[in-house]
């Protein structure tokens, strides 16, 4: 393991490794398919970068982050690691190069948006790679009982298939026992003789508690909610998230907020790049300390000082609060993350089960309207990809845009289409002037000048036609930040000296069959009805948890993740607020007596382990000490009798 170990030095500058992180690099580094359940902020993209650092080959991450993509390669190549990503939004010659480099061995870690995993041109170039492993980031994506599953993970398997031999390396901070074992399952390499999968024993799995002892779990029930958010924020220090559910009310809440005379600001998956860019940075930098956000915002963002996640409105499952609960205290000190809950929640979250999955008539209804939309005649459109306007196309058939966004996530799971609601179209720029005439141009600024030098030095072509450029890369090679460049590009593009398109999300639609009649749209069971259930589910979950009021908030969620050896945290609502009666102190007292009956010292932490509450154990505790019928110190605990 020294090996391992120096590399955590040299690279991360960590002495040593924490939790299961030694575990799944042993595992991995062994040739075992492994998977690994680590809670938010546990450490997960060591366990695959430095095992891949100790073997030879590409490691390809296949993760459905594009923001979490450009990250972890802008970093692993400031600690001098050759790293790189496919995603969509390149442009085929630079898909070409990256592939090309890691047959040539220039690459040691490959990031992968699933979907690129079928392209002919992926399939093609990875027969010819050298590879140490596969990790897929976001595992709980592959099952469709999780909450977040992409069908474009499915295409992970037929991958194995052609690296025959090749381990796989799974990683996930939220999933049951039921998906756990479902990723398991689809993972696993189909044996010769059967050519399904073999029993899912072949993966080693890895589990790190998800107990977050530094984070204290709270819901609020409140009339005001506007009003008690503020009292939270104004008794509370440092960055704050406020997740909520729409748009538009990120927006409100932000101005609310700064009204108040607190610094906020929002971020919504329908801002600009360079906003959303711009804002995450200011958050990140202290610049703003409360960003109001949708669940757009997070995926990918590591900022270990959150001292507070806020969710305004309820989340529609356990996994998903979970995770956003989590990026609160993930530099160990003391967070809080707390729930504003009222009465109109439980119709709201109700109203989300419709909303999530309309009727079997109305998603027909969506899919004749789309082939109004784009003009399709039946038996027509196969293969045919066209950009989608949701707001027009609702407004012209009498749509609400978030039942029309489930209707076409059901028809894209059916395999009738292909909604893709955030492709990621990279910045696109030509020149106007031909290569002599930029030479005569004398009033350019300096920061012109350099994006000018920078374009002809890496782009090719640009002046027959429009190239995909990357901004990062431009503002690097230019000396600038991101913002700055944007500006420079539009000051050049109204000087007539470039075209201009910026980097954009517009939403397309691809149909994968020729064009049905409606009524000949098939929904099965395991598209329509089971995964009903399933949601029907995760929402009773979220209020159950919610509303009960008798038992540790983190035990709840703990035991909703399949842990058992739980314990009270002594500090959520239900704790503080569970006053204990003298039945249970006493109850408390014998049981503490008996743990030290034995004569030996116990750690106070022992204690935890006991089936009381916190108020009753402390309560307990403090009699038992002020009787001097057992001694502390030191955080020991020792009976001045026995039993």
């Amino acid at each position: 393991m020294s090996s391992y170990k120096d590399i955590l030095k040299k690279y991360w500058g960590y002495d040593d490794f924490r939790g299961i992180q030694r575990d799944i690099i042993e595992s991995i580094g062994l040739g075992n398919d492994t998977l690994g359940l680590m809670p938010t902020g546990g450490g997960k993209s060591i366990t695959f970068q430095v095992p891949a650092m100790a073997l030879e080959g590409v490691c390809i991450v296949i993760t459905p982050l594009i923001a979490l993509m450009k990250d972890q390669v802008h970093h692993l190549r400031q600690t001098g690691i050759l790293a790189d990503a496919i995603h969509s939004g390149l442009e085929h010659d630079q898909v070409l190069r990256i592939l090309d480099n890691c047959i040539m061995g220039k690459t040691k870690f490959l990031y992968v948006s699933p979907e690129r995993l079928s392209s002919d041109l992926f399939v093609t170039k990875l027969r010819h790679m050298q590879i140490s492993f596969i990790t897929v980031d976001e595992a709980h994506c592959i099952s469709q009982w999780g909450y977040d599953f992409r069908p474009s993970y499915l295409e992970i398997a037929n991958i194995r298939t052609l690296l025959p031999g090749i381990p796989v390396l799974a990683l996930t901070a939220t999933a049951t026992p039921q998906v756990v074992d479902d990723i398991c399952e689809k993972l696993t390499l189909p044996t010769p003789d059967t050519q399904h999968p073999s029993p899912a024993t072949s993966f080693r799995v890895f589990r790190m508690s998800f107990e977050r002892k530094n984070l204290t779990y709270i819901v609020r029930n409140v009339g005001d909610k506007l009003h008690e958010l503020v009292h939270i924020l104004n008794h509370t220090q440092g960055s704050a998230i406020v997740y909520v559910r729409s748009r538009r009310r990120s927006k409100e809440i932000a101005e609310y907020l700064n009204e108040a005379g607190l610094s906020a600001t929002y971020y919504h998956a329908g801002l600009e790049h360079t906003v959303k860019d711009q804002r995450q940075r200011d958050w990140q930098h202290d610049r703003i300390r409360i960003i109001v956000a949708t669940n757009a915002f997070g995926m990918g963002i590591d900022k270990p000082d959150v001292r507070l996640v806020a969710h305004y409105d309820c989340p529609d499952s356990i996994e998903a609060y979970f995770q956003e609960a989590g990026r609160a205290g993930r530099d160990g000190q003391q967070a809080y993350a707390v729930m504003l809950y009222n009465k109109s929640d439980n119709a709201k979250l109700s109203k989300r089960i419709d909303d999530t999955f309309p009727p079997r008539d109305y998603i027909r209804q969506v899919y004749e309207h789309l082939a109004y939309y784009y003009q399709l005649a039946t038996g027509d459109g196969y293969g045919m990809t066209r950009e989608f306007n949701i707001d027009e196309f609702c407004q012209r058939f009498h749509h609400f845009p978030i039942r029309v966004h489930s209707a076409l996530q059901i028809l894209s799971r059916a395999g009738y289409i292909d909604y893709d609601e955030a492709p990621d179209q990279q910045t696109r720029v030509r020149f106007r002037l031909e290569r002599h005439e930029l030479y005569r141009l004398h009033d350019n600024t300096p920061d012109e000048e350099r994006v000018i030098v920078a374009l002809l030095r890496n782009y090719g072509g640009l002046f027959a036609d429009f190239g995909y450029i990357d901004e990062v890369f431009i503002a690097q090679q230019s000396g600038l930040q991101v913002p700055v460049l944007h500006q420079v590009l539009l000051a050049l593009s109204q000087k007539h000296i470039i075209e201009y398109i910026p980097r954009q999300q517009i939403p397309t639609i691809r149909y994968l069959q020729r064009r049905e009649d409606a009524e000949h749209v098939q929904l099965p069971p395991d598209i329509y009805e089971q995964r009903l259930a399933q949601y029907r589910q995760r929402i009773q979950s979220m209020l159950q948890y919610i509303q009960r009021e008798d038992r540790c908030r983190s035990r709840q969620l703990l035991e909703y993740f399949g842990e058992s050896d739980t314990h009270d945290c002594g500090k959520c609502d239900v704790c503080m607020n569970g006053l204990s009666t003298p039945a249970e102190e006493q109850q408390a007292q014998q049981a503490i007596l008996q743990l030290v009956a034995d004569g030996k010292r116990h750690h106070i932490t022992e204690l935890h382990r006991l089936p009381h509450s916190m108020p009753a154990i402390d309560a307990a505790l403090a009699y038992l000490i002020k009787e001097e019928k057992i001694e502390q110190e030191d955080g020991f605990l020792l009976g001045s009798f026995v039993v």
